[in-house]
């Protein structure tokens, strides 16, 4: 393990979750309000924003425990794919969503897509910021590679062996 590598990653997990639960707050807002250019009406657009770092907290707040704990699995296995993060996200919000308040029975919540939408936005930019950098403060990278042709051991040349 490499506790430089260990201490980068774990400031770009922390900013990757702020980055992510803003730019889902902002979602929120924006579609709540649906403010055009700030132009056309800057008390409006000023509001959204506003409304949108609250709605961060907000979003932020309910989601650091098991926000946290799908982080934590994701850099122990090394999870770094795009389709995990924003799956997982996605997943997370629906979750939190579905749990805070009761539908018809057969049917979701209203505003669960819209939920499912900021869920994937703030999975997608916590990829870009941390995710996909996921475990890589582990030091071996666990990938399989072809024996060289140094390589005498007796085994089979075409089998693959871990680095």
């Amino acid at each position: 393990m490499d506790g430089g590598k260990f201490i980068y990653q774990l400031l770009k997990v922390v900013t990757g979750f702020i980055l992510a639960v803003l730019a889902s707050g902002l979602f929120l807002a924006w579609g709540f309000f649906r403010a055009g250019h700030p132009e056309d009406d800057p008390v409006a657009f000023a509001t959204m924003i506003g409304t949108g770092l609250v709605g961060a907290s907000v979003v932020g707040a309910t989601a650091l425990v098991p926000a946290g704990l799908l982080i934590a699995v994701a850099e122990a296995v090394r999870l770094r794919g795009l389709i995990f993060h924003v799956g997982a996200a996605g997943a997370l919000a629906f979750a939190v969503w579905s749990l805070g308040g009761e539908a018809e029975p057969g049917s979701v919540r209203p505003g669960s897509a819209i939920t499912l939408a900021a869920g994937f936005i703030a999975g997608a930019v916590y990829w870009g910021v941390a995710g996909r950098t996921s475990g890589l403060w582990h030091g071996r990278s666990g990938r399989t590679s072809l024996p060289t042709t140094n390589d005498r051991s007796g085994k089979d040349e075409g089998a693959l062996r871990r680095d």
